[in-house]
């Protein structure tokens, strides 16, 4: 048997079109871009902001965004093309499954569980952070942190952590509300987006005022930064790398704010769940990222101006709830705006957390239908048709990372999956136009195979400017995966 079969396209719109034993279609193109949206901004914004402004690019952080929004722009004109084309859930692994085979697929699937899954994970842990903040730090540092993370107070005592208990608690809330339905979580959503997008637009206008030239000076940190340390003198960010000063600096920020462009591909999850996908797919794909774009370039520009890059490396400052912080030291008689912000940034990190919770359950969904998963994953609900003993497999899975593993591992690794898919999208849309050239696009990605090239080498570079620790985890984690597929998935697989 061919490592490379394919599942036959017909097969699949014939699935798609399975209203009687499948999701319900109850999408609008209003309904997608706000689950866009509501996957975009959150965590990324919110938290990698700060940090990929501390750890490698400065106040050129807004570089950044603009670098890693072009690598999203070419992939999500592919993601729409594949979308408007293939309205099945399962985004990047149901569309490799057709161009490039059934091992390409599963391997595509397989990194989607670090996109979706750890995306889940990672934005908890920053509502978990937040809670604390509106909480006044009332939450213990031992139950609000992974038993991997330790801090030293200004007494010298050393905090280490148990586990993240309130992200366990969210986990568990958004999941009963997937099990519910797909319409109601989006009504939730669209309500939690208006709430989110109001605030981010709100500190943009009202911080601009308190904007200080000199925190923008120099713009790019320089090669000769010495290393930051806290307050028991421990190093805590050190610029000596390719990928933590200059140009190289921005690049390696692209890399961790890319996180805060997952979202936009989420909403391609939810391709059998829109009522007329061939239109509106593209609209909630494009229109989301575009928006977002727009206010990640003016939030990054004032969040390093209002407060110096380097105060968000101290674990003691802003490293932690950063927006709320830069509002408390900075913009005198703004106090109100910093509790508004951090309860508007509860609500946001929820909406992405639900979209992250239902797009890996579609995907689960798909590869079980195929056979390569069990078929617990594509049970639905006997009354809501949702994938419930999915949702449920994920809350157990999503909240041991969330409980236990710290916020950045899980959201490098989290990149890691995203960018991996969408170069394969990327060269997806190049193959098909070649070997089934003939076939209906409703959208069409322009300037094939310029685009697809771009879009590909662009998340390439991104791959690479990871940190080394990061990429041997996700290494390791796809050779598991090649694992699981040789032993279990290829021999269950419909196409046998």
């Amino acid at each position: 048997m061919s490592l490379f079969r394919k599942k036959d396209l017909s097969v699949m719109l014939a699935q798609a079109e399975d209203g009687g034993k499948g999701l319900k279609r109850t999408l609008g193109a209003g309904n997608l871009v706000a689950l866009g949206v509501g996957a975009i901004i959150g965590a990324g914004l919110f938290v990698r902001t700060a940090a990929a402004a501390g750890q490698a690019a400065g106040p050129a952080v807004t570089l950044s965004f603009i670098i890693a929004a072009i690598g999203c722009a070419f992939a999500g004109l592919c993601y729409a093309e594949f979308a408007a084309m293939i309205p099945i859930s399962g985004s990047a692994y149901a569309y490799s499954y057709v161009t490039m085979g059934e091992t390409v697929a599963w391997i595509i699937g397989w990194a989607l569980i670090m996109e979706y899954a750890l995306g889940a994970a990672t934005v908890s842990i920053a509502w978990s952070e937040y809670l604390n903040k509106l909480l006044g730090g009332g939450i213990p540092y031992e139950w609000s942190h992974s038993p991997f993370e330790s801090v030293t107070d200004t007494a010298g005592v050393i905090h280490h952590g148990i586990m993240n208990a309130p992200s366990l608690v969210i986990l568990l809330l958004l999941t009963l509300l997937l099990i519910k339905g797909t319409q109601e979580s989006a009504i939730v959503n669209a309500i939690i987006v208006f709430v989110k997008v109001a605030i981010v637009i709100i500190f943009i206008v009202l911080g601009w005022q308190f904007i200080k030239p000199e925190n923008h000076t120099p713009y790019f940190i320089p090669a000769n930064q010495p290393p930051l340390l806290d307050a028991s003198g421990k190093i805590v960010a050190d610029y000596s790398g390719v990928f933590k000063h200059g140009w190289g600096g921005v690049l390696g920020g692209a890399a961790i704010v890319f996180f805060a462009f997952i979202g936009f591909d989420a909403v391609s999850t939810a391709a059998q769940e829109a009522k007329n996908p061939k239109r509106d797919m593209p609209i909630g794909i494009l229109g989301s990222l575009v928006v977002c774009t727009i206010l990640y370039i003016l939030f990054g520009h004032v969040l390093t101006g209002v407060a110096n890059w380097k105060d968000f490396v101290d674990p003691l400052k802003g490293r932690e709830a950063s927006v709320a912080y830069a509002i408390s030291n900075y913009m005198t008689g703004y106090g109100w705006l910093a509790t508004a912000v951090t309860v508007a940034i509860l609500a946001g990190f929820s909406s992405v957390i639900l979209v992250m919770l239902m797009g890996q359950s579609r995907v689960f969904f798909s590869m079980a239908n195929d056979g390569l998963l069990p078929k617990v994953f594509s049970d639905l609900h006997p009354k809501y048709r949702t994938p419930y003993k999915s949702n449920w497999i994920l809350f157990i899975f999503v909240g041991a990372f969330a409980a236990f593993v710290p916020g950045s591992v899980a959201g490098d690794l989290t990149s890691f999956g995203t960018l991996f898919a969408f170069v394969l999208v990327s060269a997806g849309i190049w193959i098909l136009r070649v070997k089934s050239p003939e076939m209906e696009r409703p959208f069409k990605t322009p300037l094939v195979p310029l685009v697809p090239i771009l879009g590909a080498v662009i998340c390439l570079a991104m791959i690479f400017a990871l940190d080394a620790q990061t990429l041997k985890v996700a290494f390791g984690w796809m050779i598991l995966g090649l694992v699981v597929y040789f032993v279990y998935s290829r021999k269950h697989s419909k196409l046998n």
